[in-house]
């Protein structure tokens, strides 16, 4: 989701004598190298210089802005599709400043919402200079994207990783409130919770193998797990966290069905060999019962994998 995306953003180097660009000179003169800045100063020089232009920019002889009375962010950009999801969920359109590239993407669930908005790199210089008064990322800039941002006078807002379903709740509430629509996201985790409820409850436990274009599954340990465990599934696959489909377990043994993701579109290189080319592993496909679940409900982890949870549940209680 995805990406997945973990936890927070590591603290900042403490400062050793160098610039925030690196060396004050950019060429490497002590070791008889060339003068010429190297790519990385250049990329950081550019950065500093798009941060002193926003601030200079509110020095400017005209007059501000009155405050809106509104006080939730006005300008907010995200720069992730993970982050793309909540923002075009919880803020109006006229509160968007733009989204990621991937924002209107096959796996992107709010892709319908993202039509028509402007859309951003998630690069430093080119979000300071929309002068946003919130930035929303999960993993969008890279680790120390926050730091920068921050450094610039911009507020960020980092959505959690989250590996339970319980945890994606607490997400929604968590950024719902960052973007100023805490009520609508009380109402989206009650809906959550009110569907899990309303689950039926299969006959005879099941056992499925989540199987993707890439020849990877998942086991505990993962959202998607979370997902089929919710759903009333026992998963095939016992060994934690991502890892290749076990073909040598399936030639002699076999799940009660497949629960095939991400065959609805072309982001996991379809034409590149994977696992999934082995005559094992698609021979699952063709001998097994699945039931397919799209990319977009489970490549983040939002209120949406409950299309994901239910699917399942009503393909397994049949």
């Amino acid at each position: 989701m995805a990406r997945a995306f973990a936890g927070g953003d590591p603290v900042a180097p403490v400062a050793t004598g160098r610039t925030f660009c690196g060396p004050v000179a950019p060429g490497n003169q002590a070791s008889g190298g060339s003068t010429r800045p190297s790519a990385s100063w250049v990329s950081c020089h550019r950065l500093l210089v798009a941060v002193t232009a926003a601030a200079l920019a509110g020095c400017g002889a005209d007059s501000p802005e009155p405050p809106s009375w509104d006080d939730r962010p006005q300008r907010i950009v995200s720069l992730d599709y993970c982050a793309d999801q909540y923002v075009l969920k919880f803020a109006e359109r006229d509160r968007i400043l733009a989204v990621s590239p991937d924002a209107g993407r096959e796996f992107s669930y709010m892709r319908d919402h993202a039509a028509g908005l402007p859309t951003v790199r998630p690069v430093a210089e080119d979000v300071i200079v929309l002068k946003p008064d919130l930035v929303v990322r999960a993993y969008g800039g890279g680790p120390q994207a926050a730091v920068m941002f921050q450094r610039a006078g911009v507020p960020v807002h980092n959505v959690p990783w989250a590996e339970d379903i319980e945890a994606v709740t607490e997400v929604i509430l968590e950024t719902a409130r960052a973007l100023g629509s805490a009520d609508q996201g009380q109402a989206v985790a009650a809906d959550m919770q009110a569907r899990l409820a309303a689950l039926p409850s299969p006959p005879e436990r099941v056992e499925a193998l989540y199987m993707t274009p890439a020849g990877v599954t998942s086991g505990p340990g993962s959202l998607v797990h979370e997902i089929m465990v919710a759903a009333g599934l026992d998963n095939f696959q016992t060994r934690p966290g991502w890892r290749p489909i076990p073909l040598e377990r399936l030639a002699y043994e076999r799940p009660d069905l497949i629960v095939p993701a991400f065959f609805d579109n072309l982001t996991n290189h379809p034409h590149a060999w994977s696992p999934m080319r082995h005559p094992v592993a698609r021979s699952q496909l063709q001998a097994r019962e699945t039931i397919p679940i799209q990319g977009a409900w489970t490549a983040c982890g939002a209120w949406f994998l409950m299309d994901a949870v239910e699917a399942l549940a009503a393909g397994a209680s049949r």
